[in-house]
This record gives structure tokens, C-alpha cells and sequence, in this order.
């Protein structure tokens, strides 16, 4: 069926509240004891606001209209604007510098030509930010800097199913308010690469493939990481195929965690 392409985000009013004041679960840091993935952003665009982007040129998630209401209410709560558009017409360098961080919200395929990717590029040099949701992996197949920026690639996935999540990092806003595990259900991605070989990225949670059926990745399988990338900041979680995601609590504050490191307030 064809679908209508939204218009362009609009600005809107500057949020009154501070981002940090709603993040629960959120470690106090200082200069002293900051670890690297609280270092400050070079240039960093102004903060307070979020693009949300959807675009899908492969499958396409029915919790996506989900996801964006959550973020949007996560920004009410959180004192961000959260702005959401599925048309590759928005990534110009003129229109990312108005965002903190951009959100890929379970998108596939290729979604942005060679001009939109450049002007995405350059944003990230910038210090802009970067969280990537779900599918955010399966997108993107031949731009080696998304790669990077994503860290892995989707490969393949089991049915959906109860599994149990081993939390590595708890000083993170991601996964601080989350215990040693984390049980939940959801499609399980299994990625073309571990991310923990590479330099830059510091995993947050990993799967226990013993507790699930159809896990490829030899017993370490990253699902949620972070990194500082050329420039900007990165995030990525595997989590988020399923509509009840989106209300589960732990998996919204989560969500939030991530969106608030990519945007550089965790400080």
C-alpha cells in the first residue's frame, strides 16, 4: 500500500525541564570519575531535541508507531522534543545540527543515498549522536562508517522467545537501573560480527544463549553496547522487536538511557 511521505519535523518550543532530572536510575558523575563513555562531545549539537527516523526499505516492524509514541512520551517525562520522520530529505547538515541525537528506529535496507549518508557522516564529526533500536542493524549493508557506527550487523534471528539477558555494565544510564539479569521476551537478533572485537565498543548486556534456542554467536552474544565514534556517540540495543516492549518499564528506561547518552547529557 502506498504510504503518504511525512512532512519534515517542525520546531517547536524549547523543553523547560532538564533531561537529566527524569532519568532514573542515572549515575551522579564528576570529573574525577567519569569513565570514557561520559567524555564530553567536541561541537556537540544543541541539545533537547531528538530525530526520530523509521524509514524501511526491507521488512517492516509493526511496533515502530509504537516505538515512536514511547520516545515521544520519554521526551515529555525526560524534558527533550522528540521530532520523527520517515524521509531521507531530513538529513541535511543544516537540519541534523539541530538535533542532539538521532534515533534509527527499527529501520532496513537503504534508507539514505550518497548526499544524505555524507551529510550524516559529518554530523557524527560534529559530535552528533547516534541510537540505533532493533533493526537499526539490518540497515545499511554496503556503508562501511554505518557499520562502524552501528558496530554489527544483523544476520539472523530464532522465533521469538523468553531468554535471559546478562548485564555487564551497570554505570551506565542504560542498564543501571537492571540487576545481574535481565529475563524478557523478545526476537533475538545474531549478528554477522562480535562487537566486543572491536576497539571502540564497550558492551552493556550480552545474551545467555543457554537459556534460549537459536543463538549462533559461541556463547558471547553481545545485544546492547556503546561507543565513542569518530567524532560522536554511538549506542545500539537488539532489543525492541515487539509492540509490548515499549511499555515494559525496564526496557523504556532502557530506551531512555541510551537516547540520553547518544544525546551527551549522562554527565
Amino acid at each position: 500500500m502506498h504510504r503518504k511521505r511525512p512532512d519534515l519535523p517542525v520546531p517547536g518550543p524549547a523543553p523547560r525541564r532538564s533531561v537529566m532530572k527524569a532519568v532514573a536510575g542515572a549515575v551522579l558523575i564528576t570529573a574525577a570519575n567519569a569513565p570514557a563513555w561520559a567524555a564530553p562531545v567536541r561541537r556537540r549539537p544543541k541539545a533537547g531535541r531528538v530525530l526520530v527516523f523509521s524509514k524501511t526499505a526491507g521488512f517492516r516492524h509493526d511496533s515502530i508507531p509504537d516505538g515512536i509514541a514511547a520516545i515521544r512520551q520519554l521526551g515529555t517525562q525526560a524534558g527533550f522534543a522528540v521530532d520523527a520522520t520517515e524521509d531521507a530529505a531530513a538529513f541535511t547538515p543544516g537540519n541534523l545540527a539541530r538535533y542532539a541525537a538521532v534515533v534509527f528506529l527499527s529501520t532496513t535496507g537503504d534508507v539514505l543515498d550518497g548526499g544524505r549518508q555524507t551529510a550524516f557522516e559529518g554530523y557524527i564529526a560534529a559530535g552528533g549522536g547516534y541510537a540505533g533500536v532493533h533493526a537499526a542493524a539490518d540497515t545499511e549493508y554496503d556503508w562501511p562508517f554505518y557499520g562502524g557506527l552501528c558496530g554489527a550487523w544483523f544476520q539472523s534471528h530464532p522465533a521469538i522467545q523468553r531468554a535471559t539477558v546478562k548485564v555487564e555494565d551497570h554505570a551506565h544510564p542504560a542498564t543501571a537501573h537492571l540487576g545481574n539479569t535481565w529475563v524478557r521476551t523478545d526476537e533475538w537478533y545474531n549478528y554477522r560480527t562480535n562487537p566486543r572485537g572491536t576497539a571502540t565498543v564497550r558492551v552493556l548486556a550480552a545474551l545467555d544463549e543457554s537459556s534460549y534456542s537459536g543463538g549462533t554467536m559461541n556463547g558471547d552474544h553481545p545485544i546492547s553496547w556503546y561507543q565513542a565514534y569518530k567524532g560522536g556517540r554511538a549506542f545500539y540495543t537488539g532489543l525492541g522487536h515487539t509492540k509490548e516492549s515499549y511499555a515494559e518499564p525496564a526496557f523504556r528506561q532502557h530506551l531512555l538511557g541510551g537516547i540520553t547518552y547518544a544525546m551527551g547529557v549522562a554527565k
